[in-house]
């Protein structure tokens, strides 16, 4: 159902997840490490490069390791883990006979004896006898707690960091409602948990020119019919009115934002009430990806037992609306008509 608010009742079924095509599984791997939609194209997600910026990873240690991947992460622990091992075993190997039943030299029982202290097991088969030994030991021993502590923590950090499941359309439609031209935008809770106080921010940015030749990127918020709503659990359907006062009114309109290279961003911000902490999810569209003259369909159903059901395969297919008063809207924003046979609009 597209509506500007979510429904009021909580879903007591699970709906069937959708399948995983190879379309759905190439989307999967555009998504960042909060699980939000990256779209080729639209608003710089992908961190800018640097130039003149100065590396300082010893200064930025913590924040470069929460950046990470879950598989860089471990790997970095794991390399991390097998340097400082391998450099102890070098120290250990300085001066023969300092580890009992060890090998003179030999950099394989330093090493494996070097990961029985770093690591506080102590089988007892090898030992320092020697004050170097000794002295090297009590130095590792210190590096083991420091490491495992850093390590815990960080681990830790990224486990209970809040983060947001919200699926948003591929596309963005321009219909009319009670025949006013509205721009839509459609999004759904994907963990289907209660997010009280959602928030949604539609903003707006393009590239000026000033009078004095300076290139300015412009931000401008949309204003929405609803921007927030008391319960986000199913899905939510915000819409921005085409008017006077819409960057989106009057013939062309589209044509002139596109020559600013202009992109629509979305931000939501609420509060799970699972995990007790704020969350944020963010989007991008092109304006290519704005479909004309078409809606989004239905999801949401009720059984006849009051279940409410999200039909996830449907949610990014859009019906086209033809119509007399619909026919007027690519004149006014300056866009194709969509033309779908299938259920989804021309890309």
């Amino acid at each position: 159902m597209a509506t500007d608010a979510t429904d009021a009742a909580p879903p007591a079924g699970r709906p069937a997840r959708p399948r995983r095509t190879p379309r759905r599984r190439r989307r999967a791997r555009e998504r960042d490490r909060d699980g939000n939609r990256l779209r080729t194209g639209a608003i710089g997600f992908t961190p800018p490069r640097g130039l003149g910026l100065r590396s300082a990873l010893h200064k930025d240690f913590y924040h470069f390791m929460l950046q990470r991947t879950w598989l860089e992460f471990f790997v970095l622990v794991g390399l991390g883990f097998l340097a400082t091992n391998a450099f102890f075993a070098g120290i250990f190997t300085v001066q023969p006979g300092d580890i009992a039943n060890a090998r003179p030299r030999s950099f394989e029982d330093a090493f494996y004896f070097s990961v029985q202290t770093l690591a506080t097991i102590g089988y007892g088969g090898m030992y320092p006898v020697t004050r170097f030994a000794h002295i090297t030991v009590a130095f590792e021993a210190l590096t083991g707690i420091f490491g495992v502590a850093l390590i815990t923590g960080i681990t830790f950090t990224r486990f209970a960091r809040p983060t947001a499941r919200v699926l948003f359309a591929d596309k963005v439609v321009l219909t009319t409602r009670n025949g006013v031209p509205h721009l839509m935008f459609r999004m759904a809770n994907w963990r289907r948990n209660q997010v009280v106080e959602a928030q949604l921010r539609v903003v707006l940015l393009s590239t000026e020119r000033t009078r004095e030749g300076e290139t300015l990127r412009r931000q401008l918020d949309l204003p929405l019919v609803r921007d927030r709503t008391s319960v986000f659990y199913l899905s939510w359907t915000a819409m921005h009115v085409i008017d006077e006062r819409s960057p989106f009114h009057g013939a062309g309109a589209v044509e002139r934002l596109r020559k600013q290279e202009a992109e629509l961003y979305l931000s939501l911000t609420g509060f799970d009430e699972t995990i007790g902490q704020t969350i944020h999810a963010r989007h991008g569209y092109a304006l290519d990806d704005i479909a004309i003259n078409a809606r989004f369909a239905d999801v949401l159903r009720i059984l006849p037992d009051g279940t409410r059901e999200i039909d996830y395969r449907k949610f990014h297919d859009l019906i086209p609306v033809e119509s007399e008063v619909q026919s007027d809207l690519a004149d006014v924003a300056g866009l194709a008509s969509v033309a779908a046979t299938t259920g989804r609009p021309n890309s």
